[in-house]
């Protein structure tokens, strides 16, 4: 699944925690680099397909400081409604921060969504984003929000998403089940759909073997079938209930 909730904070932490340690005479850099490479049976944003359920190729990069702050990128290609402006690419510039106060996580910052090759002009936006995570026992939880306040390329509405994710490791296994809740509104913004506001869901599972996870999620919204074909539909692609309507996603990605 890949809807850009991404921790990229913790991802840097984690894939620091699993480097081998330094020589004793060589300093500890404060900076990491991290990225990932994935090929995804479909891009998913918020329950819609932004790929016309076309294969889709991400990647990301990111560089953290021990400080907490990091800057990042993250790409997919686009096709049919996906495609904003014409656009066969998406290029998100992030820049936020990340830290931990005992067991509980946060992460916030700034996402600028490019796309370089649009044949129209006001097609890129800005998000704030933010999130809360936590462990409820053996269960990872996190709460998080992204906010676009009104802008040319969305509408004349702020729009609002706000979304709970649920991790639960299996024991002595390679497994981790996924569950995933998302709401978001903003009535008259292109992000917020046909009517408003809408529901997107996800259940799913991570198989993670070194680097590598391989992922299978059930993604679903409750967008209506007319709604979605009448919002949602670019001649010579799918019809628009196919996009927001209920799919079966895999993905591979490496982490390096």
């Amino acid at each position: 699944m890949s809807i850009r909730n991404i921790s990229f904070a913790a991802l840097a932490a984690a894939l620091l925690a699993a480097a081998p340690a330094q020589a004793e005479d060589e300093p500890a850099s404060p900076f990491t680099i991290t990225g990932t490479a994935g090929v995804f049976s479909q891009y998913r944003l918020r329950g819609v397909s932004q790929s016309d359920e076309d294969v889709a190729l991400q990647g990301s990069i990111t560089v953290a400081h021990s400080s907490g702050f990091y800057v990042g990128t993250w790409g997919s290609n686009l096709t049919g409604f996906g495609a904003v402006g014409g656009s066969s690419l998406e290029l998100d510039l992030i820049a936020g921060y990340g830290t931990k106060i005992g067991d509980t996580g946060l992460d916030g910052g700034l996402i600028w969504y490019l796309y370089p090759d649009t044949k129209v002009n006001g097609t890129d936006y800005a998000e704030i984003y933010g999130s809360i995570s936590h462990p409820l026992g053996p269960i990872n939880a996190k709460l998080g929000f992204y906010y676009a306040p009104k802008q040319e390329a969305i509408g004349d509405e702020d729009n609002i998403w706000v979304y709970t994710d649920l991790a639960a490791p299996i024991p002595s296994t390679p497994i981790t089940l996924k569950g995933h809740v998302g709401y978001t509104t903003g009535k008259g913004s292109l992000l917020a759909g046909p009517d408003g506001d809408y529901f997107d869901f996800m259940v799913g599972a991570d198989l993670t073997w070194k680097n590598l996870t391989f992922n299978v999620s059930y993604i679903d919204t409750d967008i209506g079938k007319a709604a979605a074909d009448a919002f949602y539909t670019v001649p010579g692609f799918e019809p628009g209930h196919k996009i927001a309507g209920d799919t079966v996603l895999f993905s591979l990605t490496a982490a390096f």
